[in-house]
């Protein structure tokens, strides 16, 4: 499974991106459940944001949903800090 993450926005408006691809890793089945329950609570469009909040784009093997500070399931958080902090 690969998992992408984009960030944009923010104050300074600085795009981040990441992936992580989950074959052969040890915790895949972690990742996987993980991934399925914040692309389940995603939306299919970018939504509305606050100023000068981070909006995301959640691409999980091809399936992309939205989402934005500050509505972000605790699913949705978890799977983006972890893919920002251990993706390439």
């Amino acid at each position: 499974m690969r998992i992408q993450v984009r960030r944009s926005g923010g104050f300074a408006g600085i795009e981040r991106q990441a992936e992580v691809d989950t074959a052969g890793r040890p915790d895949a089945a972690e990742w996987h459940a993980l991934a399925e329950r914040a692309l389940a609570a995603g939306s299919g469009s970018p939504p509305a944001g606050v100023p000068d909040g981070f909006g995301y784009r959640i691409t999980v093997d091809g399936r992309t949903v939205y989402c934005a500070d500050p509505r972000l399931t605790e699913e949705q958080r978890a799977l983006v800090s972890r893919v920002l902090k251990e993706g390439a």
